[in-house]
């Protein structure tokens, strides 16, 4: 049902159930984590009115709640750190001296409006992942999307504007040297 990435590694499946509605996978190595990805594996979505949450268990500490999986939104991208032994991500020894440690992610299958209530106890951040307006049961979450697409734009701008050159009109920029490059292919811009 659920699969996970750990940011260079193949992919998880070897999930391991734990309670009825609880699953965990084990991450070696996990003193060089720093990104996991977690996604359903579209070949059984969750019945009307559940999502999961998803957890990450570092040893000698207690578990920490990331974000959650909806059937609207059924993949999600974790920053994560190891905090250590000292409790900073700042530990004094070179990451190749520390001892190798493994960490555990968990998933929890709740009811949505459990699973709202958690994630409101999160503390604000930045990361859109545990944002509490991910949940909308039957209803697209435009705002999220429409930030998403300007994001988009945003770097699709920054792109193609890096081709501008100075001898040509203010504004205009290149195609075929973006198409020349191998960028993009030319009959994209043909009507």
């Amino acid at each position: 049902m659920f699969g996970c990435i750990v940011a260079g590694r193949l992919v998880q499946t070897n999930l391991q159930q734990v309670d009825v509605n609880k699953w965990v996978f084990e991450l070696p190595d996990a003193n060089n984590i720093n990104h996991i990805t977690v996604f359903l594996l579209g070949t059984i979505p969750f019945d009307a009115g559940y999502g999961a949450t998803v957890h990450i268990l570092w040893p000698n500490k207690d578990w920490k709640l990331l974000g959650c999986l909806t059937n609207e939104k059924p993949s999600s991208i974790f920053r994560v750190k190891h905090m250590g032994n000292n409790g900073n991500a700042n530990n004094a020894q070179p990451a190749d001296q520390q001892p190798m440690i493994s960490a555990t992610l968990g998933i929890s299958i709740e009811p949505l409006h459990v699973i709202q209530s958690q994630l409101a106890s999160l503390p604000p951040s930045g990361d859109a992942n545990q944002s509490t307006a991910l949940i909308k049961p039957g209803v697209s979450n435009l705002s999220e999307a429409g930030f998403i697409a300007s994001r988009i734009l945003e770097h699709l701008y920054n792109y193609v504007t890096s081709f501008a050159t100075n001898n040509l009109p203010m504004g205009a920029i290149p195609l075929s040297s973006v198409a020349d490059n191998g960028y993009l292919p030319m009959k994209a811009f043909q009507t």
